[in-house]
């Protein structure tokens, strides 16, 4: 019951991830069309300070929540649940405000000292607006995560989403071509707007939710003092790490400029790589991060309950079949790099770095996930340090590289840093569990992809639907070689028949 439980809400949350993240890439691409990869590089400046004052909104706040109600929930102490979101909203809501107002009355200082371009000082004012709403947001978005019921809060995502793109598209036919500080402020009231009814909504829903739960009848005087030492020390470090990252995202086109590149081809680059290339690359962890969000509640409950057990075969099975599936999203993206590229942006340019991007893939989506159960442990001190080493270790490179190795730098750098983390992480998980996945797991699946996209190559072709920059084709040729790669894994038994009756069994019911 447990396995479908866990199966069925992370199904619920990987499609509305992918719904979200499918909204978001087509988005991107509609963006970059319409402002361009200067334009592009320009916003994703704007976004590196928004991720740090989100970091001080939130302030470790969700995965609190997630925690605090989990832990009631294994206690089977439902009076505890409204206590836990009570708390942590008033916390929520005091942190967003001050970030609210920080980045308001700074925001000059920010954008035009520290950014060193005007043009972000107006969209940042506007981000500033969405602080506290982002802070309610993560408070529900840990409560419904606690208690499996995660569909309601990807709804508000999704409904958020839409209604940010449909702002931004009207107000872009209004903005003068090539002024870039005008259209990254449509695209801020967009985002304004979106979270304003995205909360509401959110909110409604769980009023409607948290009512099965009873009224509280009794104190919790422990509740604020879990709340803070689970809240407060992974703020801190969220800080550091977070403020880390964005200096480095501040760095890069400065460094970019010292190798010679003009402000505008800096942009562009920075542009290209973090805004255009890694969206592609990143986009199915939305399977990773609905994996990685829904192993927290029941590893807590298991840990809760002593069942040292159940903690080690969770781990253990969904590090193996979260390696599959990255190392299938590494080869299509390997194989079908240029023409993704070309049908995406109608560039060859993001096509060269989706290749070169393609072998991380593995790395940042195992991550994603050990980090996931690192924090469902109890680790997540231990996961944030790793974070703040690997922020760390970005800003003194790319610094001290980008002058000299432009782009190739910045390129190392990603892979240096990424690589460093995971391997932290996974160490320290084996550390807590004991992590045993096969060498037949690692090695099999590689030759599996290899085969399965010259299957799929063979067969499009002798069907009279070769390889093309379309992206109808592309389409069919990822997914006739995933389908390929699936029988194939089946084929040598990494996918057993037991995982396979889960799926079964699940969509049965």
């Amino acid at each position: 019951m447990r396995a479908k439980r866990f199966i069925y809400n992370t199904l619920l949350l990987t499609i509305a991830s992918l719904a979200i993240r499918g909204i978001g890439l087509t988005f991107q691409v509609y963006l970059s069309n319409k402002i361009g990869a200067a334009g592009i590089g320009l916003f994703q400046l704007i976004m590196s300070v928004q991720v740090l004052a989100v970091t001080f909104a939130v302030s470790g706040i969700r995965y609190a929540v997630c925690r605090l109600v989990s832990e009631e929930i294994g206690l089977d102490n439902p009076a505890g649940i409204r206590a836990a979101v009570r708390r942590c909203m008033v916390y929520a809501l005091s942190f967003g405000s001050a970030a609210c107002l920080i980045l308001f009355f700074g925001a000059y200082r920010i954008g035009a000292i520290w950014v060193g371009d005007k043009r972000t000082v107006l969209s940042l004012r506007i981000l500033a607006i969405t602080l506290p709403l982002i802070a309610v947001s993560s408070v529900m978005g840990g409560y419904f995560t606690a208690v499996q019921r995660i569909v309601k809060f990807s709804s508000s995502q999704i409904f958020e989403n839409l209604v940010r793109i449909f702002v931004v598209m009207i107000l872009l036919n209004f903005v003068p071509a090539g002024n870039l500080e005008y259209a990254c402020a449509a695209v801020s009231v967009g985002n304004v707007l979106g979270e304003i009814l995205s909360v509401a909504l959110i909110m409604l829903l769980y009023f409607f939710d948290v009512r099965q739960y009873g009224k509280e009848r009794k104190k919790h005087p422990g509740m604020t003092r879990r709340m803070l030492h689970i809240a407060l020390p992974m703020a801190f470090s969220a800080y550091a790490r977070t403020a880390l990252g964005t200096l480095q995202h501040l760095l890069v086109p400065k460094g970019l400029q010292k190798s010679g590149a003009s402000p505008e081809a800096a942009l562009s680059a920075y542009g290209t790589i973090s805004g255009m290339v890694l969206p592609v690359v990143l986009f199915p962890i939305a399977i990773f991060t609905s994996v990685s969000e829904m192993i927290v509640p029941d590893l807590t409950e298991a840990q809760m309950r002593g069942d040292s057990a159940l903690c080690s075969r969770i781990v253990n099975r969904t590090l193996s079949i979260c390696l599959f599936f990255s190392i299938g999203v590494f080869g299509v993206f390997f194989a079908f790099a240029r023409e993704l590229g070309l049908a995406v942006y109608s560039s060859a340019t993001p096509g060269y770095f989706i290749r070169i991007f393609s072998p991380l893939v593995i790395v940042m989506y195992m991550d994603t996930v050990t980090d996931g159960m690192l924090k469902g442990l109890g680790q997540q001190m231990h996961s944030m340090v790793y974070n703040i080493i690997d922020a760390l270790s970005s800003v003194i490179m790319v610094y001290f590289l980008l002058p000299r190795y432009a782009v190739t730098a910045y390129v190392f750098t990603i892979f240096f840093t990424e690589t460093l983390n995971f391997a932290l992480s996974i160490r320290r998980l084996t550390k807590v569990v004991g992590v045993s996945v096969p060498l037949r797991d690692i090695s099999l699946p590689f030759i599996c992809i290899a085969g399965a996209v010259n299957f799929a190559l063979l067969l499009l072709r002798l069907l009279g639907l070769p390889i093309s920059p379309s992206p109808l084709v592309i389409a069919v040729h990822m997914l006739v070689t995933l389908l390929f790669y699936y029988i194939l894994l089946r084929l040598v038994s990494c996918l057993t028949s037991s995982d396979v009756r889960r799926f079964a069994t699940l969509f049965k019911q």
